[in-house]
């Protein structure tokens, strides 16, 4: 396997860690600072912003630092904000710690989803996305792990700034020869793409599309991870420790869906299985809303194996579907993602406080609805071979 592919999903890795830690530490920290439920939206947007200024800009990163550099530069800012999170002592300092950790998450996944997207087939970058669920799992049973052990929500944060501290430090040690030997392996380069002017991205119908796409499925996904573990311990009367292990198997099943239809994904066709997983996941974020403990529990690995394949999968189809304006879109792309993944849940945050945690439930079908909507009108305005035709 080629250095840089080796680094990639480690890469992807280390984005996924501290990502679905806030779900699992949000009920203890809220009750630390005193917070109403719909505090959580000023943090999700603080990360936000971070990564939306770090992903626009994450092309010229790429080609200007090398991704060995870009990881090791971007881990390093996500390392500061998780041991900020384990040590500020006030709200406002733990906002400014989701904005640095967002600017490190943005230029990471921008970045290695557009040289992944133009360089490896859609097997690996389904395969990555795993390596990214890896990560998103791991990252809630250490959390559980250390609020059962320790009785703070601090202690998982700690333990996962030293986690990323030891990524920053391998990034740092072979970004030297990173570029050297993927040149010798005969490998793709580091900046792929064809410079269009951004205007000339704006007017594609079909870049619109995604960027909408791509909004719904980022908030659902982030949506239904962040909340669930509230959900059932406050209004279903799950013990925390059950709770913990449904969401960490939540963002599990989402990686497990990436490895096994990453094995299929080329046979079946990447738009017929982007249809099925969006019906799946519909279909999961009913019984989600819909079922107690259990049958919801349920519910909620269905949503995830429906999720598996979408991002990944609708990265991949990028190159085909708008050709020269592949760069810009995945920037695009990854900063509507991330909007979605601040703006959803923040809104089932202020529906929680003011209507009820169950609401939540509700917000997530009507989310899942529109994006197979979405999808099925971004399938019908493509051509069969998939390229750019100016739509």
């Amino acid at each position: 396997m080629p250095p840089l592919l080796i680094l990639t999903y480690v890469g992807f890795v280390s984005l996924g860690l501290p990502d679905a830690v806030l779900g699992v530490a949000w009920p203890s920290l809220r009750t630390a600072f005193a917070l109403p439920q719909s505090a959580l939206g000023a943090l999700l947007v603080g990360t936000g912003v971070g990564y939306f200024s770090s992903s626009i800009a994450a092309g010229k990163l790429v080609d200007r630092l090398g991704v060995g550099k870009l990881l090791t530069l971007s881990s390093g800012l996500i390392t500061v904000a998780m041991l900020g999170y384990a040590t500020t002592p006030a709200w406002p300092l733990l906002i400014l710690c989701g904005l640095i950790a967002g600017l490190g998450s943005g230029a990471i996944d921008a970045g290695l989803n557009a040289y992944a997207a133009s360089n490896f087939s859609a097997r690996h970058v389904n395969w990555l996305h795993a390596c990214y669920c890896v990560g998103a799992a791991l990252g809630p049973l250490i959390a559980t792990a250390a609020l059962a052990t320790t009785g703070s929500w601090r202690s998982g944060y700690a333990i996962i700034g030293a986690i990323m501290l030891l990524l920053t430090t391998a990034f740092a040690v072979v970004k030297g020869s990173f570029r050297a030997r993927a040149a010798a392996a005969g490998g793709p380069q580091e900046a792929p793409g064809v410079p269009v002017p951004l205007a000339a991205a704006l007017r594609q119908r079909r870049v619109w599309l995604q960027i909408a796409v791509f909004f719904l499925y980022t908030g659902l996904e982030v949506m239904l991870g962040q909340w669930s573990f509230t959900l059932n311990t406050e209004a279903r009367g799950v013990a925390p420790e059950t709770a913990g292990v449904w969401a960490g198997a939540y963002w599990g099943s989402i990686g497990v869906g990436r490895v096994v239809l990453g094995l299929v994904v080329d046979r079946v066709g990447a738009d017929r299985l982007l249809r099925m997983a969006t019906l799946t996941a519909l279909l999961g974020c009913v019984l989600f809303a819909v079922g107690p403990a259990w049958p919801g529990a349920a519910g909620l690995m269905l949503a995830g194996l429906g999720l598996a394949p979408i991002y990944p999968t609708l990265m991949s189809r990028t190159p085909a579907r708008l050709g020269p304006y592949t760069m810009h879109a995945i920037g695009f792309q990854a900063s509507a993602a991330m909007v979605g993944g601040a703006v959803l849940p923040s809104l089932g945050g202020v529906l929680a406080a003011r209507v009820g945690l169950p609401s939540i439930g509700t917000l997530a079908v009507v989310t899942a609805a529109g994006l197979w909507l979405l999808h099925e009108l971004l399938v019908r305005s493509t051509p069969p071979q998939g390229t750019s035709d100016g739509a």
